[in-house]
């Protein structure tokens, strides 16, 4: 994901009211949308530098979107939770129907086809679905956005996610009927070394998470690769800490 123009650079000051994030700009203090329903734990730090992006549509409310937070630490942490979904419809868009493609992405090449927000009941639509021809069988997508760390750790959720217990329980039935069901967690931010559900702080969750991964949901925390020009998922898988 390329964003139109760089991303201009502030210091975050404070969140408020959920979606809005104030920002010190140019002498200037200036109030960007953020897009992020988390409780943003180990992000939310005033005072570190952050990324916005601007946009020219004369009918937003707030022209600025506020894209990444550095952590203490120093690296980029990705905010904007649209940004996952976003990134893994391009790189699908890349991969499926080219199965001499190898690597982390191999198993979705083999697909022919990737549809996003998919039903599969009257009340749930997944992120994605990757079908083959001729098979009445699909592989099941669904992304998570991480920005928890812990000592290292990437760890999801970073608040109660009762949605998030209702799609793990979903991907079990899936394969209940016989189809394959994957969670991808796009990791964004660099100085995470592995990947745990975060018990703490919904223990339902992680223990959910736990019996699809054994019953064979397929678990993938993958790295963001963070710029100021551009967004991307990459390659990198971490281990899970089960």
């Amino acid at each position: 994901m390329k964003f139109t123009r760089k991303l201009q650079e502030g210091i975050f000051l404070q969140r408020y009211k959920r979606f809005f994030a104030d920002i010190e700009w140019q002498g200037q203090k200036i109030t960007a949308h953020l897009p992020n329903t988390g409780s943003l734990k180990s992000v939310n730090n005033p005072g570190q530098h952050c990324l916005f992006s601007e946009s020219d549509n004369p009918e937003r409310k707030l022209k600025f979107t506020l894209e990444m937070i550095k952590s203490p630490a120093g690296a980029w942490v990705g905010v904007n939770t649209a940004t996952p979904n976003i990134i893994m419809r391009e790189t699908l868009e890349r991969v499926v129907g080219h199965p001499e493609i190898v690597g982390t992405f191999a198993h979705w090449a083999h697909y022919d086809e990737a549809k996003a927000e998919y039903k599969i009941n009257g009340e749930t639509r997944l992120d994605f679905v990757l079908k083959k021809k001729g098979s009445d069988k699909y592989h099941h997508i669904e992304v998570k956005n991480v920005t928890l760390n812990e000592d290292g750790v990437a760890k999801f959720p970073d608040a109660v996610s009762e949605r998030g217990q209702k799609h793990l329980r979903e991907l079990m039935s899936l394969l209940d009927q016989g189809h394959t069901a994957e969670l991808v967690f796009t990791v964004q931010r660099h100085d995470c070394g592995s990947f745990a559900p975060a018990d703490h702080i919904d223990p339902d969750y992680g223990k959910l998470l736990r019996e699809a991964y054994h019953k064979g949901v397929k678990i993938s925390p993958l790295l963001v690769d963070l710029s100021p020009e551009s967004v991307e998922l990459s390659e990198t898988l971490l281990p899970l800490k089960f």
